[in-house]
């Protein structure tokens, strides 16, 4: 398509009747029904774009006991907690400057969470990520190229394993919820450390949605936003606002039993949650969003009958 109309992003992945750019009321942080009352939430990649201006937001909106915001930037961070503490004065804060790619560093990062809290954390959102190299494949230096495998998914695979860990036994409820890209799935050659990368992380959470009956792990990808991250390529398109992908976290991680479904399976943003409802049994049924092998498959296909 030469010329793809500005909604591009939206209708041509379109899943759902209804479809979304910014906040509505069934993700909205302040309905009674996506209350976070007790939790304690973990969100990384805090600091800057949609963490900063979406999800930190909408979480705190959402009143859970305590908010725990995770980026590398002291400085950055504590503006974002500054900001989520005159948001609702009524959550308890803790910026925690950490590397994710460091297994120490992580681990760390639990240790405080539970003396800080006296509890484990219910949920993590998995939002930070890096897009690094060049464009063309053989263009790149190995270790820049590698070093978004280093943050998208060894991060990711640190931040899981140690927030499972932390809970208290195998029955106790919990949601992740990992930010993918729709070039996880789609091929978009000038994006391949970071598409990969994202690919990978989103396949782990796969696993873990099927390895742990307890946890409710779902991959978003989250729309288009006006961040440092954006291609340009991308800014002809409509953008959504913020508060899209900071709802629709919200609502999955505040009622895991309502959103077990989609546990192993990637979604957008944009989708209506009540459409996704909707398809409930259709999408587990034929066990839809999830990435497999597309072809025609079967020995029965190639048996000549008489």
């Amino acid at each position: 398509m030469a010329n793809p109309p500005a909604d591009y992003w939206v209708t041509s992945l379109q899943f759902t009747p209804k479809t979304y750019q910014n906040n509505y009321p069934a993700i909205d942080p302040t309905n009674p029904d996506n209350s976070l009352a007790g939790k304690v939430v973990i969100i990384t990649g805090a600091s800057r774009g949609i963490g900063a201006k979406g999800i930190a937001p909408a979480f705190a909106k959402a009143s859970p006991k305590g908010l725990v915001l995770v980026a590398t930037g002291a400085s950055k961070l504590a503006k974002v907690e500054a900001e989520v503490k005159n948001l609702n004065p009524s959550v308890r804060t803790l910026a925690v400057p950490t590397d994710i790619s460091n297994a120490a560093a992580v681990d760390s990062l639990f240790s405080t969470i539970k003396s800080t809290f006296g509890q484990h954390a219910d949920v993590l959102v998995i939002n930070a990520a890096v897009n690094k190299g060049e464009a063309v494949i053989h263009h790149n230096d190995p270790e820049v190229w590698w070093s978004n495998f280093e943050v998208n998914t060894k991060g990711t695979f640190l931040l899981t394993r140690s927030f499972i860990s932390s809970l208290p036994s195998p029955d106790t409820p919990a949601a992740i919820v990992n930010l993918t890209t729709m070039v996880s799935h789609k091929v978009l050659p000038m994006m391949t450390g970071y598409g990969i990368s994202k690919l990978a992380a989103q396949q782990l959470i796969a696993n873990i949605a099927a390895q742990n009956a307890n946890i409710t792990a779902v991959n978003v990808h989250p729309g288009l936003y006006d961040t440092d991250s954006l291609l340009d390529a991308f800014r002809v398109f409509n953008l959504d606002d913020p508060s899209l992908i900071g709802g629709t976290a919200v609502w999955l991680c505040a009622n895991p039993e309502r959103s077990k479904f989609l546990s192993g399976r990637v979604i957008s943003a944009n989708w209506d949650v009540n459409g996704l409802q909707e398809r409930k049994e259709e999408i587990v049924k034929e066990d839809l969003l999830v990435i497999d092998l597309k072809g025609k498959f079967g020995k029965e296909q190639f048996i000549v009958h008489q």
